[in-house]
């Protein structure tokens, strides 16, 4: 299966990725810590660059576009390490929701909060013009603060809905697309900054043991990217395994993500575990995203179950294309 990105997909990730680049860097995170998280500006320049609009049809007032995009731009994302509920109001909540809904999204009026019973938390439910859980979409209650590992995400108390298994594979999905995003910067934050520091008169990075942490980090990163794209492609096409796919998406990315953010605090030595350096805001950002909308250990159990219990047949005669074109 090929997955290369087409040139408009190239496009889009670029335009999104300049545009973040320009408006969404350090100084904006530590901006957003010290002035209260959240800043109207940024996002009606998402809405601007038609974000909320990416899954809302044309004659909704959106791009139309669909899922593999969707996964695309929420790799940048977290890459940018936006804090805005773009990512649950537009990638996750507006195919759920119905064309009223969905008009308001892409305009920019309207914001969603999610509820499912895998999070002890709802994320910026104060901005919430509704909550999605369970199904349906509800009037946001009364919300209670939480406090969050992550000083840029908004969190308050949960509510009892039903699970959902479609929210959660859509907000696993673009959760696991998120921290490979973060992933990225973090290897790049680490690289850049041994390409400077110099230790004995040379750079760090010229030294072997730096350069084999790096790369191992690259190769795990390279590693999860094709499982992110195959789950995001599955989902799309409605694949019967998706979930199973999503799932291992999750596992992969995360477990990228905390390599990454473990050796770039190590590249960095003891200075990398404080507030100066501009990394703690990716590696608190992943530290939150690997519990979201099911840990390590609930998606492991997902495959475990599948595997064992029959539902995902394994062996050489279930290849990936065999799988999507033929299962």
């Amino acid at each position: 299966m090929d997955f290369r990105l087409t040139d408009d997909q190239r496009e889009l990730r670029d335009a999104v990725r300049d545009y973040l680049a320009g408006e969404h860097g350090p100084e904006t995170l530590r901006r957003l810590d010290a002035e209260g998280n959240r800043d109207p500006a940024l996002w009606h320049g998402l809405v601007g660059m038609g974000m909320t609009g990416l899954l809302v049809s044309e004659a909704d007032g959106g791009l139309g576009l669909g899922l593999v995009e969707a996964v695309l731009v929420a790799v940048e994302l977290g890459r940018a390490c936006v804090s805005e509920p773009v990512a649950d109001t537009a990638l996750v909540a507006a195919p759920l929701l119905d064309a009223a809904q969905r008009q308001a999204i892409a305009a920019g009026g309207l914001k969603v909060a999610l509820a499912h019973p895998a999070n002890p938390w709802i994320a910026d439910l104060d901005q919430a013009g509704l909550l999605y859980g369970g199904g349906t979409a509800l009037a946001p209650p009364e919300p209670q603060p939480l406090e969050s590992v992550d000083p840029l995400r908004r969190l308050f108390a949960p509510i009892a809905v039903e699970p959902d298994d479609i929210l959660l594979d859509r907000a696993a999905l673009i959760a696991a697309a998120q921290l490979a995003g973060a992933a990225e910067r973090m290897l790049d934050l680490a690289t850049d900054y041994a390409k400077t520091r110099e230790q004995f008169g040379q750079p760090i990075g010229s030294f072997q043991a730096v350069k084999h942490h790096l790369a191992t980090v690259a190769v795990k990163l390279e590693f999860a990217k094709p499982v992110l794209w195959r789950a995001a492609y599955a989902a799309e096409a409605g694949h019967a395994r998706a979930p199973i796919q999503i799932s291992h998406a999750k596992i992969a990315t995360t477990d990228a993500a905390i390599l990454s953010a473990e050796t770039a605090i190590q590249v960095h030595g003891a200075m990398g575990y404080t507030y100066e350096v501009d990394l703690h805001f990716w590696m608190k950002r992943c530290w939150a995203l690997a519990g979201a909308w099911g840990d390590r250990a609930f998606h492991q159990r997902r495959i475990e179950d599948a595997v064992i219990g029959g539902a995902m047949a394994i062996g050489p005669d279930t290849t990936f294309e065999s799988e999507l074109h033929h299962g």
